[in-house]
């Protein structure tokens, strides 16, 4: 008799799903290449597209609102994905299976590195799967934007907000700015419906004074750090995985000022090393706190240091599953969210002709881009195989 046999249909269902969530995360989190908004649009292939977990248009008010949240935006749609698929259960374990790989690689790399001086070289691995990656995001961005860029108004909104982005505005503000006016855009149009009753305004307006005010409070958590100890750094990591807000990169200025210039801790070669690890290793780029951490105060600093990080996403997005269906039964704050939405889609664009101009260098990786993008849309590759073809391609042409 195998073990399941004596789990009721439900039972079996939720083992399944867990073991589903679990196996794709961690999937994710091997091959998720070139960022945020990569590892973003790898989830929507496989949720969306593929799997079909949830809508469209429901996966869109997730990106929207994980950007307004502190956090690494990536992990906290792990996270949330993994607690709409499998509960609570599927939410630890989401984010648990996208960490890990990126963590054991980085704590691997931060071994090696105290015993050889020196990073492995791993730069035509590079060349070649951010050219496919590429092609991912631009399928990401087409078909998301398809959904959340309807109307003219946002259209405008979303043009805009690409111009601001390519102009290096603040994130957070182009997000808030562009959800506030396009929200005022939105319900100024014609036929716009605001008959929804004061409940659900009110329910509404309280979502979004949480999201502005974790911003304030996050802020106040942060103070100095003493010497090094295990709980030193947990109090550290803790603070800025508490106030990390837009980017994982911004992990990049907290290690500057604080841990070089304020405590010492690092050296800027050290520092310079460290973001390239976060940099050439696969999942979320705040993995570069293992790194930093095992630098610190060896294998226990390394776990303390990517536990701490990563503890307020698991938090936050704890709290917006309780807020997020809050914001779709008021007009005024379901109008702000499809604005958001528009924002956060022409942000990745941004990013996506950022990481362009530094990743097409040649012909080689024009061709791998185009070859990928093809793969991708016409024929409808998954995320994994481009990145595998992109990185063999990678060692034989670069």
């Amino acid at each position: 008799m195998s073990p399941d046999s004596s789990l009721s249909t439900e039972e079996r269902a939720s083992k399944s799903r867990l073991r589903e969530v679990g196996l794709l995360f961690l999937k994710l989190g091997v091959i998720g290449f070139g960022g945020p908004a990569a590892h973003i649009a790898m989830m929507e292939d496989e949720v969306v597209r593929r799997r079909g977990w949830l809508p469209r248009g429901q996966f869109l008010d997730l990106v929207g609102a994980t950007n307004l949240i502190p956090g690494p935006n990536s992990t906290e749609m792990a996270i949330h994905l993994g607690y709409l698929r499998a509960g609570w259960r599927g939410l630890l374990l989401a984010g648990a299976a996208f960490i890990l790989p990126a963590t054991s690689i980085s704590l691997l790399l931060a071994w090696l590195y105290v015993r050889l001086g020196q990073l492995p070289e791993a730069a035509p691995l590079l060349a070649g799967i951010k050219p496919a990656v590429l092609a991912i995001i631009a399928g990401a961005i087409w078909r998301l934007g398809r959904h959340a860029v309807h109307g003219v108004r946002l259209l405008v909104l979303a043009l805009a907000v690409l111009i601001g982005g390519l102009l290096a505005v603040n994130p957070l503000l182009l997000l808030l700015g562009g959800g506030a006016i396009g929200a005022l855009l939105l319900l100024s149009a014609p036929g716009t419906d605001d008959s929804s009753d004061s409940r659900g305004i009110g329910g509404g307006a309280a979502a979004l004074g949480w999201l502005a005010g974790s911003f304030a409070a996050s802020l106040r958590a942060l103070q100095e750090a003493p010497g090094i100890s295990l709980l030193s750094l947990a109090g550290f990591f803790l603070k800025v995985g508490s106030v990390l807000y837009g980017s994982g990169y911004l992990l990049v200025a907290f290690l500057e000022q604080d841990l070089v210039r304020g405590f010492g801790w690092l050296t800027e070669p050290q520092l310079l090393d460290a973001i390239a690890v976060g940099q050439f290793t696969p999942g979320p780029v705040l993995s570069t706190a293992a790194f930093v951490g095992y630098l610190l105060a060896g294998l226990p600093g390394g776990v303390v240091a990517t536990a701490a990080i990563f503890a307020p996403s698991f938090f936050f997005v704890a709290l917006l599953s309780r807020v997020l269906p809050q914001l779709r039964k008021s007009v005024l704050a379901g109008a702000f969210l499809d604005a958001v939405n528009a924002c956060a889609v022409a942000l990745m664009l941004a990013v996506l002709i950022r990481l362009g101009q530094a990743a097409l260098q040649d012909l080689d990786t024009v061709g791998i881009a185009l070859a990928a993008a093809l793969a991708h849309l016409r024929w409808q590759v998954s995320a994994l195989w481009l990145v595998l073809a992109g990185g063999a391609l990678g060692f034989l042409l670069l």
